[in-house]
């Protein structure tokens, strides 16, 4: 699985924002807005492209390159924490087709050091048509036990898409390592590997609810 760590300044001065506590909810939200437009940016770079010959205004030829896979590409919206994270995503993808599924995990309290899955719960799902062409980006901006992203990329998988790309904010040491062992071929990008999760199965440090900080 080719994993994309973002942290450089730019990224790392955006998520410190984020995991800050005095942080309102506008400006988490402004924030998470930013993060997916860069994390877009940067995800381009690895779609498939052609090399092709364009006339300037001057009347010569200049040889350049069209991303011919930005006409290919579906973002599933993991609501509702996903949601600003993909606004960011839009403005780098504005072609993108969208689709949502809305998934929530029961929560429990163990006595080990963490659950190491969660039961989850796909309680609405509405995707667009998905061919062999297609890049699909599932956006969540925290991992945590990866119960949920596993349970969407098996959904995602019964398509046969060209690519699979997981995009979040933070992930878990623990959800990377769950996630390469069990889907090796997908592209994750991320900002932030944390270390730890805590026994409800939240990520340490991380930054919270990142639904509830962004919408109440």
């Amino acid at each position: 699985m080719p994993l994309f760590l973002l942290s450089k300044p730019v990224t790392l001065h955006f998520l410190t924002q984020l995991r800050s506590k005095t942080t309102d909810q506008i400006n988490f939200r402004k924030t998470m807005v930013r993060l997916g437009r860069i994390i877009g940016y940067e995800l381009l770079n690895t779609l498939d492209y052609e090399t092709v010959e364009v006339e300037t205004p001057l009347g010569t030829k200049a040889r350049g390159i069209r991303i011919y896979d930005l006409e290919n590409i579906v973002i599933i919206n993991v609501l509702r924490a996903a949601t600003p994270l993909v606004e960011g995503l839009l403005k780098a993808l504005p072609t993108a087709r969208l689709g949502v599924i809305a998934a929530s995990r029961k929560e429990k309290e163990v006595k080990e050091e963490f659950p190491e899955e969660m039961e989850v719960e796909i309680f609405y799902s509405k995707i667009p048509n998905i061919t062999s062409k297609d890049n699909v980006i599932i956006a969540d901006p925290m991992i945590a036990t990866a119960s949920t992203m596993k349970k969407i990329i098996s959904i995602i998988k019964n398509y046969s898409p060209k690519r699979i790309y997981i995009v979040s904010v933070i992930i878990s040491d623990y959800g990377v390592r769950k996630l390469l062992a069990e889907f090796p071929d997908i592209y994750l990008f991320t900002i932030s590997i944390d270390p730890e999760l805590d026994n409800r199965g939240y990520i340490i440090p991380g930054l919270g609810d990142a639904g509830d900080r962004a919408f109440g």
